[in-house]
């Protein structure tokens, strides 16, 4: 068994707070970072987004570092790249490398740390809402703004799905283990080959008898979804809208700062 957002999510201790605003502030601090010229105020997004959802929200802070570990390590190489392969300026590091120069200049290290701080603020704002936020509550959230509802029916379906799968898959392949399917490369391309086409054959009997269950249940096209009866409170209204004033503020006085 494995721990889903989804479980971290519902027992949050912002479970009953209003799924709108925990969607205003985790979208707001998204938005701002994308658009800051200057990793100043990603950086202060990741670190106040951080200490929300693990000292406020209460998720176990282990796994909360563990989840940003992923997302982190792609953006180390991707902006390594970039900081050897772009800009001008003064030359910070040079090293050969087998008769090649490769070097890093300002303007690519400036870049690296900005591409760096809004991944890492980004996500922190990401994982901000799928750990307190369930994604029933979500999908209510877009029908209520008016999302077209064959849309949100069909994601919904995709992600009770997602879950199934991951079960037959992991089920397909302990079998397979227990057989000694993994012994050797040639043997394991094979496995993984047999459990795909499996796993391409159970989806699709298990749609067809989704839609024999859904015909059943009389379907008329639209699944039906409760609005979540949490309410926004005027003091944490009043304090998601004075964040954001502050993190625009930052970003706009920072804009024209290099760290490099």
């Amino acid at each position: 068994m494995h721990d889903l957002l989804d479980d971290y999510a519902h027992s949050s201790a912002l479970t009953k707070t209003s799924p709108r605003l925990k969607l205003l502030l985790g979208l707001g601090a998204m938005l701002l970072c994308v658009s800051s010229a200057t990793p100043i105020a990603p950086i202060f997004i990741a670190v106040t987004m951080s200490l929300i959802t693990i000292g406020i929200a209460k998720t176990p802070g282990r796994f909360y570092f563990t989840l940003l570990l992923i997302p982190l390590s792609f953006a180390l190489l991707s902006s390594g790249v970039v900081a050897f392969m772009h800009g001008g300026g003064d030359q910070l590091f040079a090293v050969n490398l087998f008769g090649f120069l490769l070097e890093i200049r300002e303007d690519g290290a400036n870049l690296a740390l900005l591409l760096i701080a809004r991944t890492f603020g980004g996500m922190c704002s990401l994982f901000f809402i799928a750990l307190t936020t369930p994604m029933m509550e979500i999908f209510s959230v877009l029908k209520s703004l008016g999302l077209p509802d064959f849309l949100v029916d069909l994601s919904m379906l995709m992600y009770r799905y997602i879950f199934v799968f991951i079960d037959q898959a992991a089920l397909i392949h302990n079998a397979q283990v227990m057989r000694l399917g993994d012994a050797g490369i040639k043997n394991t391309l094979k496995s993984h080959a047999i459990l795909s086409g499996v796993l391409f054959l159970r989806a699709w009997e298990q749609g067809e008898r989704l839609i024999v269950a859904m015909d059943a249940r009389c379907y008329d096209g639209r699944l039906s979804l409760v609005e979540p009866a949490a309410r926004a409170k005027p003091r944490a209204i009043f304090a998601v809208m004075i964040y954001i004033i502050i993190v625009s503020a930052i970003a706009f006085l920072t804009k024209d700062i290099r760290l490099l």
